[in-house]
Protein backbone atom coordinates (compact mmCIF):
# COMPACT_ATOMS: atom_id res chain seq x y z
CA UNK A 1 0.00 0.00 0.00
CA UNK A 2 1.41 3.39 -1.00
CA UNK A 3 1.59 6.37 1.29
CA UNK A 4 -1.23 8.11 -0.59
CA UNK A 5 -3.47 5.06 -0.32
CA UNK A 6 -2.69 4.82 3.39
CA UNK A 7 -3.46 8.51 3.91
CA UNK A 8 -6.71 8.15 1.96
CA UNK A 9 -7.71 5.15 4.08
CA UNK A 10 -6.97 7.04 7.29
CA UNK A 11 -8.88 10.06 5.98
CA UNK A 12 -11.89 7.84 5.20
CA UNK A 13 -11.72 6.37 8.68
CA UNK A 14 -11.63 9.83 10.25
CA UNK A 15 -14.58 11.16 8.23
CA UNK A 16 -17.24 9.80 10.65
CA UNK A 17 -15.28 11.30 13.54
CA UNK A 18 -15.25 14.69 11.79
CA UNK A 19 -18.99 14.43 11.18
CA UNK A 20 -19.60 13.59 14.83
CA UNK A 21 -17.49 16.54 15.92
CA UNK A 22 -19.47 18.87 13.65
CA UNK A 23 -22.72 17.44 15.01
CA UNK A 24 -21.52 17.95 18.58
CA UNK A 25 -20.48 21.54 17.81
CA UNK A 26 -23.95 22.22 16.42
CA UNK A 27 -25.59 20.77 19.52
CA UNK A 28 -23.28 22.81 21.76
CA UNK A 29 -24.29 26.00 19.94
CA UNK A 30 -27.96 25.05 20.37
CA UNK A 31 -27.42 24.39 24.09
CA UNK A 32 -25.58 27.69 24.47
CA UNK A 33 -28.52 29.50 22.85
CA UNK A 34 -31.02 27.78 25.12
CA UNK A 35 -28.85 28.51 28.16
CA UNK A 36 -28.72 32.18 27.19
CA UNK A 37 -32.55 32.21 26.97
CA UNK A 38 -32.79 30.65 30.42
CA UNK A 39 -30.41 33.25 31.82
CA UNK A 40 -32.45 36.08 30.31
CA UNK A 41 -35.71 34.61 31.66
CA UNK A 42 -34.19 34.28 35.12
CA UNK A 43 -32.71 37.75 35.08
CA UNK A 44 -35.79 39.53 33.72
CA UNK A 45 -38.62 37.40 35.05
CA UNK A 46 -37.76 35.11 37.91
CA UNK A 47 -35.30 37.17 39.95
CA UNK A 48 -37.42 40.35 40.14
CA UNK A 49 -40.44 38.28 41.21
CA UNK A 50 -38.37 36.47 43.84
CA UNK A 51 -37.13 39.80 45.15
CA UNK A 52 -40.74 41.02 45.40
CA UNK A 53 -41.78 37.86 47.26
CA UNK A 54 -38.79 38.17 49.58
CA UNK A 55 -39.59 41.80 50.28
CA UNK A 56 -43.22 40.93 51.03
CA UNK A 57 -42.25 38.14 53.43
CA UNK A 58 -39.60 40.28 55.09
CA UNK A 59 -41.96 43.19 55.71
CA UNK A 60 -44.69 40.83 56.96
CA UNK A 61 -42.22 39.17 59.30
CA UNK A 62 -41.12 42.55 60.67
CA UNK A 63 -44.77 43.58 61.29
CA UNK A 64 -45.62 40.36 63.10
CA UNK A 65 -42.33 40.20 64.97
CA UNK A 66 -42.94 43.62 66.46
CA UNK A 67 -46.51 42.82 67.47
CA UNK A 68 -46.02 39.47 69.23
CA UNK A 69 -46.04 41.17 72.61
CA UNK A 70 -49.42 42.70 71.74
CA UNK A 71 -50.78 39.25 70.90
CA UNK A 72 -49.77 37.91 74.28
CA UNK A 73 -51.48 40.83 76.02
CA UNK A 74 -54.61 40.30 73.89
CA UNK A 75 -54.64 36.59 74.76
CA UNK A 76 -54.45 37.42 78.48
CA UNK A 77 -57.24 40.00 78.15
CA UNK A 78 -59.46 37.49 76.33
CA UNK A 79 -58.81 34.90 79.00
CA UNK A 80 -59.85 37.38 81.72
CA UNK A 81 -62.94 38.37 79.71
CA UNK A 82 -63.95 34.71 79.38
CA UNK A 83 -63.68 34.25 83.14
CA UNK A 84 -65.71 37.38 83.88
CA UNK A 85 -68.42 36.50 81.34
CA UNK A 86 -68.64 32.97 82.74
CA UNK A 87 -68.97 34.31 86.30
CA UNK A 88 -71.58 36.86 85.29
CA UNK A 89 -73.53 34.25 83.33
CA UNK A 90 -73.59 32.00 86.38
CA UNK A 91 -74.77 34.88 88.60
CA UNK A 92 -77.50 35.78 86.09
CA UNK A 93 -78.62 32.14 85.96
CA UNK A 94 -78.92 32.07 89.74
CA UNK A 95 -80.95 35.30 89.75
CA UNK A 96 -83.37 34.04 87.12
Amino acid sequence: MTDNELLLAISNMLEPVRNNIQEIKGKIKEIEGRLKNIEVIQENGVLPRLETIESCYTSTYERYKNSTEDYEIIKQDISILKKVVTEHSEKLQRLA
